[in-house]
């Protein structure tokens, strides 16, 4: 008997020690939030917004004494916002320009790499076509569905405004810095986007390859998917990174933040969030 209980507090205590080793390899990259208190503001743009928030969910639940507030309004609105100090960090879906960067001092953190997907309804059959038709379609050249072999009815174009990244690089890389038709749709974000095509039958528009679901149908460029594998591989090219930007080197919590999501467990939360890590 005093074998057995001998066996059995050797064996409660191995566990005991296994589960404070694998506690602290979970916990590691958030121990640098230990004892630390104060606000991180964050804003710009939408695309960064899955990640910023389950990576704000994991520090506040270790830490109550660390506050994390996150707001979208686009690219241009983070850049402008952390240049003019009213956010910590402001994020982009695009480089910040030479005038940016001299005007406010800033440094850029890229932490993730992005495509950007042209999409339509789920009942629209067209799911296949060509960089000049898409061209064609944002300009208003093309205006009917029928040319494209669908039904006859004129093709709903949705489009983002200008501060945000997402635009600037659709427009660059996938529109050739063509024009964007005046009868254009407006909407603010990625959510607004696909909730705009999902109830469209016959609206077109695009968004971040992280946000693709079965609300909406991804089209393939010239015979190329948008899918995170093309974008690794360099065969879709309208690819972005994605930017957290600072007034300066970071320091104090805007330090660590984006120390965290530069580290491994803030990289599997890019991943995991349909983007491609950068480490």
């Amino acid at each position: 008997m005093e074998f057995k209980q001998k066996a059995l507090l050797i064996g409660i205590a191995v566990l005991l020690l296994l589960g404070n080793s694998f506690s602290f390899a979970v916990a590691g990259d958030l121990d640098r939030f230990d004892g630390v208190k104060g606000t991180l503001r964050i804003s710009g743009g939408t695309a960064h917004i899955p990640v910023m928030k389950e990576a704000a969910k994991r520090i506040m639940a270790l830490n109550r004494d660390v506050k994390i507030t996150i707001a979208g309004g686009g690219s241009g609105v983070g850049i402008k916002q952390v240049g003019e100090g009213l956010v910590d960090i402001g994020n982009s879906g695009r480089m910040a320009t030479d005038d940016e960067i001299q005007r406010y001092g800033l440094k850029m953190h890229k932490f993730a790499i992005d495509g950007i997907a042209v999409v339509v309804n789920p009942r629209n059959p067209i799911v296949k076509m060509k960089k000049s038709q898409i061209i064609d379609i944002f300009s208003g050249k093309i205006n009917n569905w029928k040319a494209l072999g669908f039904k006859d009815r004129g093709i709903n174009v949705y489009t983002r405004d200008a501060s945000s990244g997402t635009r600037k690089v659709f427009w660059k890389k996938a529109l050739n810095k063509g024009e964007i038709t005046k009868s254009a749709n407006f909407v603010k974000s990625h959510g607004a986007m696909k909730s705009a095509i999902n109830v469209d039958p016959y609206g077109i528009g695009y968004i971040s390859i992280g946000f693709l679901d079965d609300t909406v149908s991804s089209v393939s460029l010239d015979g190329i998917a948008p899918t995170l594998e093309k974008v690794r591989k360099g065969d879709y090219k309208i690819a972005r990174g994605l930017y957290m930007n600072t007034k300066g080197e970071p320091v104090g919590l805007a330090r660590l933040f984006i120390d965290y999501i530069m580290s491994k467990e803030g990289q599997k939360i890019v991943a995991e969030n349909g983007y491609i890590a950068v480490k």
